[in-house]
């Protein structure tokens, strides 16, 4: 099985976070979005990943190397490829049209799950659903009697379903989407003027083919920053076990950990009191101060903070007082200054 990651965009409701890094490079719990969802997969996949291919932007060579190195983590290839101009989800996937063969897993990493289905294999095709308050956002997806998909709705402005793709499918044959995706761009078929995922899904169920859901427990977004903090928190409590035991490399001196929290490597505490559902990246130094419910990246230095719901990106400094604040990477805010 293939796992295709279309990942071009930057993520502009996330900045100045992903002003330095593309947003799915991001940390949450110490480990970047896009590493977090392609184990998710191999993990509901239940099989041996043979190629992971990335679809991105001008990411420059050290992102790309990085993108490789998660590939490698799984034992599986890694892949490059680029998508220069925005058009649409379904152009998106034509970008990595040499990876897409057999079996494959279309993965767009802005989100992170919870699931535990396993993956229906005799079925044309899984789509991943959630039911959702506001279904007017989303593509949605139709049911009949037997729980298989009669229809594939764009950001339906009328109600027809609640159950919103979060941008995770399984396809059985990558070649009979690819065959699709062409006749879109070939006939220049265009929803909101871009080459949609969806028109592609609705022709192919048109043709006969059976998708089923596969129904996630939790749908974790990281599109702005409130909502990627309150992702870190989710993630510190799924993982809580795991994150129980802290680095050798950390010094935590007159302090106090409320977990679930993750402690990188190099990480400095004292006089302080961290927790629950903060994330303190590699060589980051807290001094008198609070946090909760943060995520702090690496190389940060945090003196007299008193923060919550915040994010505060890599080599920062603050020095200051009780807010809630949202700082880009190498950026300095300091209030105790005279």
């Amino acid at each position: 099985m293939k796992i295709i990651v279309p990942m071009a965009g930057r993520g502009s409701r996330l900045r100045p976070h992903t002003l330095t890094v593309p947003k799915p490079l991001i940390p949450i719990a110490g480990k970047p979005i896009v590493q977090r969802l392609v184990e998710d997969i191999a993990k509901v996949a239940g099989e041996e990943i043979e190629e992971v291919a990335f679809i991105i932007g001008d990411f420059g060579p050290e992102i790309e190397k990085s993108l490789l190195q998660i590939a490698e983590k799984l034992g599986a290839k890694g892949s490059i490829y680029y998508q220069n101009d925005p058009l649409g989800t379904a152009h998106a996937i034509k970008c990595a049209e040499q990876s897409m063969s057999g079996d494959v897993v279309i993965a767009f990493a802005d989100t992170l799950f919870r699931a535990d289905f396993i993956l229906d294999k005799n079925s044309d095709g899984v789509i991943w659903v959630k039911s959702v308050e506001d279904p007017s956002a989303f593509g949605v997806v139709k049911l009949d009697n037997y729980g298989f998909i009669t229809d594939f709705v764009e950001k339906p402005q009328t109600f027809v379903s609640d159950l919103a793709i979060i941008g995770i499918y399984y396809f059985n044959s990558a070649e009979k989407l690819m065959d699709e995706i062409n006749y879109l761009m070939d006939n220049d078929i265009k929803n909101g003027g871009e080459y949609q995922l969806t028109t592609a899904l609705e022709n192919l169920r048109a043709k006969g083919a059976k998708f089923t859901l596969g129904k996630v427990n939790d749908w974790m977004d990281c599109g702005n920053k409130n909502a990627t903090v309150e992702t870190n928190s989710k993630i510190l409590a799924y993982e809580k076990e795991a994150m129980a035991q802290y680095p050798a490399s950390a010094q935590i001196e007159n302090s106090l950990i409320i977990p679930p929290c993750f402690i990188g490597e190099n990480v400095k505490i004292s006089n302080s009191k961290v927790g629950p559902g903060v994330s303190l990246g590699n060589n980051t130094v807290v001094v008198n101060s609070n946090i909760e419910n943060s995520l702090i990246q690496e190389n940060t230095q945090i003196n007299h903070g008193n923060l919550s719901n915040s994010m505060i990106g890599n080599s920062a400094q603050y020095f200051g007082v009780s807010r809630e604040i949202s700082l880009g990477d190498y950026s300095v805010l300091d209030f105790l200054s005279k």
